[in-house]
């Protein structure tokens, strides 16, 4: 099961040694990573309670509610006016 393993203790203590080195590099990283992501949900701003499309080449809002108003996220866009 472990014959390829080093026989002399020496050998054997060296790969111990080296990998618990990288298992400690490895856990600090993703500590890191854990506060960076943590630290990101906190500071990221609320969403916008409007949104503005602008249409290609005119410059103007392509999405527009009932009277030339913004629609909201999520909203359709507004039946024919008459």
């Amino acid at each position: 099961m472990l014959d390829d393993l080093p026989p002399d203790l020496g050998r054997l203590f060296a790969l111990r040694t080296w990998h618990a080195m990288w298992l400690q590099r490895i856990d600090a990283a993703l500590q890191q990573r854990e506060a960076e992501q943590e630290h990101g949900r906190q500071v990221r701003p609320a969403e916008p309670e409007w949104i503005v499309e602008l249409g290609i080449g005119h410059g103007l809002p392509a999405r527009r509610g009932p009277r030339g108003r913004l629609l909201r996220r999520g909203q359709t866009t507004a039946p024919n006016r008459p």
